[in-house]
């Protein structure tokens, strides 16, 4: 694949990475959610839900909270995240907890294997890069001038 192709097929890989994160990022706050066992409408357990202090073992970058359009991977996702459950009914919590899981392990798989894409799409622009150091400056944008007469 020539270089141009391997940034663009770079940052599909990274756009696609970052639809994933956000899904499992949401899949993660309805499971929190059905954990504490909130009334819906419910803002302070919502909010106590979802500022939970959480390690620092995950990567520390920027979020995008809204991904850029496309459908998710997983083809009921917004289901799973909107279904209401009734607080006295156990075994639709358990069994949407189970699927919320599930969609968690299958999404996590595929980040997983997206980074394993990702770093060798990275490792092959490396070693272009190291082999011929100009090839850098074709990606940097080129401001064109007006010619004076």
């Amino acid at each position: 694949m020539d270089l141009k192709r391997l940034r663009i097929y770079r940052r599909t890989l990274l756009g696609e990475e970052l639809r994933a994160s956000y899904w499992r990022r949401l899949l993660q706050a309805r499971r929190d959610l059905l954990r504490a066992n909130s009334e819906p409408g419910d803002r302070q357990a919502l909010t106590d839900t979802l500022t939970e202090v959480r390690g620092t073992k995950g990567r520390q970058v920027i979020l995008t909270l809204h991904p850029d359009g496309g459908m998710p991977i997983l083809p009921h996702l917004p289901d799973l995240w909107a279904t209401v459950v009734d607080r006295g009914d156990d075994a639709t919590r358990a069994e949407l907890f189970g699927k919320l899981a599930s969609a968690e392990s299958v999404l996590s798989s595929y980040r997983e294997a997206l980074h394993r894409r990702l770093d060798r799409a990275t490792a092959e622009l490396v070693a272009r890069y190291h082999e011929d150091p100009t090839q850098c400056l074709m990606a940097l944008p080129v401001e064109r001038t007006a010619r004076r007469p």
